[in-house]
């Protein structure tokens, strides 16, 4: 007689709600820790290296870990702290440690009250002055009495956008404490982000530098490998397409990142397609919606005013082709009156332009005309514009 669990599974299936490619696919999401990180025991020695006092009770040197995206740099900051949190408690020492993404956390305010929240403190989501959160959070350190770790990835994105106000308060947060410490380790995925920094940052924030280097393919398959075998139900998924999924993913600086993206993505379009094999094509498939995903975002997260000057290129280059800095401007200035707007300068607007380009969103080549000056002649790649149209619909 077959146990209840498989007359719900039996259910369940016949629902189409039991996936026939997907043992677990959380393996493959970039925020997963896994219980060991290949090709990176050089980086993870190092940083415990750093922090393992912290397990005695000791306030630890700040460190900084740089290196592009998907070369591990968060998986082994959050492992390497876990590991010391559960170590620390066995020797009856109060450590804990923060985690906050500062380019999804990106205010002052959030930042701090994520980083309080982490101690336990009820922070509301508005309405507190930033200096009244940090107030409140040395109070919570204070009476806690123990060392907290705090983890700023992303930083880099952070400080562009805000400056380093709240990098340097919480650098110099040991200043204000009696009896608690704390730590900070910066991760950032820009490799000239340190030099940018002001002086008394980066003294502050350097004291141990680590840098990450990109994976290799040989690398990434062992990386995939791993997760593979967590994340796919057997024979699902063969050596091939891993393979080929990290010579994809190397070919990009070896991001891991991406890597894994592919393999969740290749399973989702095997999946929706209802077959129970992971094939190639369904690689290629994934790297393609994966690329217009990217520049969905990149589109969608643009300001107004850029968001206006691709409309009026879009306009003007579906109708004839190619469109002028002249045109393109005319259009603009048309439509910020739509909009009830203010039109910035052709001058603003020809930077615009440039930025556009150097995104890869539109090809802008200088020409000249003669003796009526110069020109950029405006193009855009034919397989971008249904996403550019689909990402710019809010504005018809």
């Amino acid at each position: 007689m077959s146990s209840t669990h498989d007359v719900i599974e039996e259910i369940l299936r016949k629902r189409g709600l039991v996936s026939r490619i997907f043992a677990n696919r959380e393996v493959l999401h970039p925020d997963y820790v896994p219980d060991s990180l290949p090709h990176r025991e050089r980086e993870i020695t190092k940083l415990a290296e750093i922090l393992v006092i912290s397990a005695k009770g000791e306030r630890p040197s700040n460190v900084f870990l740089y290196g592009l995206t998907g070369t591990g740099k968060t998986a082994v900051a959050k492992y390497v702290v876990k590991k010391l949190v559960e170590k620390a408690s066995a020797f009856g020492v109060r450590l804990n440690y923060a985690y906050v993404n500062t380019r999804k956390v990106d205010t002052a305010y959030k930042v701090l009250a994520s980083i309080a929240a982490s101690l336990g403190l009820k922070v509301p989501h508005t309405g507190l002055a930033v200096s009244e959160i940090y107030r409140r959070y040395i109070s919570a350190l204070n009476s806690w009495n123990g060392l907290h770790i705090v983890i700023l990835d992303e930083i880099d994105f952070f400080v562009k956008k805000h400056g380093d106000d709240i990098l340097y308060k919480l650098l110099r947060v040991n200043e204000d404490l009696s009896n608690a410490r704390v730590s900070v380790i910066g991760i950032t995925n820009d490799l000239n982000f340190v030099e940018e920094l002001d002086p008394r940052v980066r003294s502050s924030l350097g004291e141990e530098e680590i840098v990450f280097q990109p994976y290799n393919a040989d690398q990434l398959f062992t990386i995939l490998k791993q997760r593979a075998e967590l994340a796919f139900k057997p024979g699902v998924i063969d050596d091939s397409i891993i393979s080929y999924c990290a010579a994809l993913a190397a070919r990009e600086h070896g991001d891991a990142r991406r890597a894994l993206d592919l393999l969740r993505v290749s399973g989702e379009i095997a999946e929706r397609e209802g077959v129970d094999k992971v094939t190639i094509e369904h690689v290629k498939k994934a790297s393609l919606e994966i690329e217009e995903n990217k520049i969905y975002q990149s589109i969608a997260s643009l300001p107004l005013h850029q968001k206006l000057v691709l409309k009026s290129i879009l306009e003007i280059v579906t109708s004839k082709g190619y469109a002028s800095t002249g045109d393109v401007y005319a259009k603009y200035v048309e439509k910020t009156r739509h909009f009830s707007l203010e039109p910035l300068t052709m001058r603003r607007v020809s930077d615009i332009i440039s930025q556009l380009d150097m995104m890869g969103l539109i090809m802008a080549e200088v020409t000249s005309r003669g003796r009526y000056g110069v020109t950029k002649m405006i193009k855009m790649r034919e397989d971008f514009i249904p996403i550019i149209e689909k990402a710019l619909r809010d504005l018809d």
